[in-house]
């Protein structure tokens, strides 16, 4: 069905001759030779000039900010940085001042070195909220990220860490395994291709969990499973989208859909943020490992991660993400103003549509449920609608369980997408669903 062959495809030196030493002395004596009124003007000058070179120093102090001939030194790169500021340049600036911002009576800001500071559009509750679970959980490594879907607005990013302190600073630009988050790019492209539906009802075999395309196929006399795409979305069944990856979809489109969110590229030019990887794959069973999101070389930042949620809750149009929301120079005047950006658009509003509808299943009845309904039953979130995607896989940079959670809420006018992202050791603290539950009950109180 598909061509798995791989795509990938002095100075010249001289040195000068010597002089003897008889051309060398009658060169020396020539140059040494002058006339009279040579001699009388180096009377003249000598002076003068000794006089300047004994006064440079106080000139100095005067004339610092000048070159010579009068022309202006070269302005240092901070001072550059804060002019003709594009949404690359200001995210670069807030990223680099986030580790000092504070709150204060504008909101959340950072002081720059050069003057002047940087205004964050950062939710406070919910930031304040999602600290301290992981702080109080004491999670080995925690990551957070929080982004306004129809503006690209980031509206928290936290980092947390009490196993290596100090490993936050860049946390959420890293690269991690994807794990089920990329079912939904496998879903995209069966949707957008028109090849299925939510409800369309899919055989598989082998355990919803099971990690071993060889169990998934269908038998034509055995006693084969099926379920709705919707309720295999909810319960995030690998044979179901290995399948659909391998036997439907295809490797070329599935790419292709990658692609499209911005994998295998740098989608945040000039920003931290690292480039996801989605690798070829380079057999059937490969490739339906992929579509199930069992592929440990396919990894996104939690920052991309909350993109692609803010996206499909966008309709399909994925917003530039400004982490800056102003910024201001050391005169007071506003030099960056956020203005909503589209950077491209990435599937259909139909699609967008279908995908909101089976991401609800995770939280009504998959593998969010318990963390979304109290023991009673009862949502815990009762009238907020929310779309999300669970993904779990083992993980070696750091070493442990990783346990995503990626959403979007209210899903019939979205507010706000996040992804968080729990590496839990031997001894398991709290899954991300957890995370991202309080991080929507802070924003939504």
């Amino acid at each position: 069905m598909q061509d798995f062959k791989d795509l990938e495809k002095r100075k010249k030196t001289s040195h000068n001759r010597l002089k003897g030493p008889e051309q060398e002395s009658r060169s020396l004596y020539h140059k040494i030779k002058e006339s009279k009124v040579q001699k009388g003007r180096l009377k003249i000058i000598l002076p003068l000039v000794a006089l300047l070179l004994a006064s440079y120093p106080i000139i100095s102090l005067f004339g610092s900010t000048k070159g010579s001939a009068g022309r202006p030194l070269p302005k240092t790169s901070a001072a550059v940085e804060l002019k003709n500021m594009d949404n690359w340049g200001a995210f670069k600036v807030a990223a680099d001042a986030y580790p000092a911002a504070r709150a204060d009576q504008s909101g959340v800001t950072a002081q720059l070195p050069q003057g002047g500071k940087v205004v964050y559009a950062i939710n406070e509750a919910m930031q304040r909220r999602v600290e301290k679970v992981l702080t109080d959980f004491r999670v080995p490594y925690g990551m957070f990220v929080a982004i306004e879907p129809k503006t690209g607005r980031v509206l928290a990013l936290v980092a947390h860490s009490s196993a290596q302190p100090g490993w936050e600073k860049n946390a959420c630009y890293g690269l991690y395994p994807m794990a089920s988050l990329f079912k939904i790019v496998t879903a995209t492209a069966a949707l957008e291709e028109k090849k299925v539906a939510p409800d369309t009802m899919f055989a598989f075999n082998g355990k919803l969990t099971s990690e071993s395309p060889k169990y998934w196929h269908v038998r034509p006399r055995g006693r084969n499973q099926q379920m709705t795409l919707t309720m295999a979305m909810g319960k995030s069944v690998n044979p179901v989208f290995g399948r659909l990856a391998g036997e439907v979809v295809g490797r070329d489109p599935l790419l292709l859909y990658a692609g499209r969110y911005g994998f295998n590229e740098k989608l945040f030019p000039g920003s931290p943020v690292l480039a996801s990887q989605a690798p070829p794959p380079g057999t059937v069973d490969q490739l339906m490992l992929m579509g199930a999101g069992l592929n440990r070389e396919v990894k996104i930042s939690p920052f991309h991660a909350a993109t692609i949620m803010a996206t499909v809750a966008n309709g399909g149009v994925m917003m530039a993400p400004s982490f800056a929301k102003e910024i201001i120079d050391a005169k007071g005047k506003s030099v960056y103003a956020h203005q909503p950006q589209p950077l491209r658009t990435v599937i259909a509003p139909e699609t967008a549509a279908s995908l909101a509808r089976m991401l609800s299943a995770t939280v009504v009845s998959g593998t969010s449920r318990r963390a979304f309904h109290d023991r009673r039953g009862r949502p815990m979130l009762a009238s907020v609608k929310v779309a999300a995607k669970t993904g779990s896989i083992d993980g070696k940079d750091p070493a442990g369980h990783y346990s995503w959670f990626a959403a979007y809420a209210p899903m019939e006018d979205p507010q706000i997408a996040l992804a968080a992202l729990v590496i839990n050791e031997n001894k398991w603290r709290i899954k991300a669903t957890t995370v991202g539950e309080q991080a929507l009950e802070a924003f939504f109180r």
